[in-house]
């Protein structure tokens, strides 16, 4: 817990969920300015990307990693949209969105960006572009506050740099969180000077494609030093996050090299 407001309690993960969000708001917003985009159509852009992100995050972890619960009956299809579970009781408690899945996150946000993009009649890959700058940056604060929350842990280790969990175990572990952290923060530094070189690329879908290639290949790979998240995993030679990172591994390839032939060439 990060701090306490009376008897409410704000988590790590949903503090640095929101910082993630004003850094990268506050960026775009330079960036929209840069290209003369007018202000009235730059304010609807947070609403339809924090409800992008939210619902997809949220659905994307009940669908892909608890079906079996959440499908089971109304009342947890139901948890799925609420902030709030039932309790043996019957009486329903606030818990927060207890599972959230960036796969799921980035699938949503997409598609949420293309519905603002018709509406304000942007192109969208312009918008797509102009995102995908500034996203590893909002990636890079949500694994600090996973790190913070002793959520996604990592695998036992010697390696001399481990965490100890405490509120898990006592077994020094890889700190999964932190180099995702770390990778992603490079990620969005070597982007933004990529960009400041080269503006001319925004539009072609060459930083959308950057964005999720680089932390969908570095979220394949850390895979591996990662705790498995659901018992179904056990065994698989690819987890999860691995097998639903090879399609946007794929498409953020092919955008990237779509993206630096067309501005080439244009």
């Amino acid at each position: 817990m990060a701090f306490t407001i009376g008897s409410f309690g704000v988590r790590w993960y949903s503090l640095c969920w929101c910082l993630g969000l004003l850094a990268v708001f506050l960026l775009e917003q330079r960036i929209f300015k840069e290209q003369k985009i007018p202000d009235e159509k730059f304010e609807p852009l947070f609403i339809y990307s924090f409800l992008g992100i939210l619902i997809g995050a949220r659905l994307g972890h009940c669908l892909f990693y608890e079906p079996d619960y959440f499908l089971s009956s109304p009342t947890h299809m139901l948890e799925m949209i609420i902030p709030a579970k039932m309790g043996a009781d019957g009486s329903w408690h606030f818990t927060g969105y207890t599972g959230l899945a960036s796969h799921g996150g980035t699938i949503v946000f997409i598609f949420a960006l293309w519905l603002y993009s018709r509406r304000m009649k942007i192109p969208f890959l312009t918008v797509w572009d102009n995102i995908g700058i500034v996203t590893p940056l909002c990636a890079a604060a949500i694994r600090m506050g996973n790190l913070m929350n002793s959520e996604i842990i990592g695998k036992p280790t010697d390696v001399p740099w481990a965490f100890i969990f405490e509120q898990v175990d006592n077994v020094p572990r890889h700190p999964g969180q932190l180099y995702e952290a770390l990778a992603y923060f490079v990620f969005f530094i070597v982007g933004w000077l990529i960009y400041r070189r080269h503006p001319e690329r925004v539009g072609s879908g060459y930083y959308f494609g950057y964005c999720i290639f680089t932390i969908f290949t570095f979220r394949f790979f850390i895979e591996y030093t990662k705790e498995v998240q659901v018992a179904f995993e056990n065994g698989m030679l690819f987890n999860m996050g691995q097998l639903l990172s090879v399609p946007f591994i794929l498409v953020g390839g092919y955008a990237m090299w779509r993206g630096r032939k067309r501005t080439v060439e244009g």
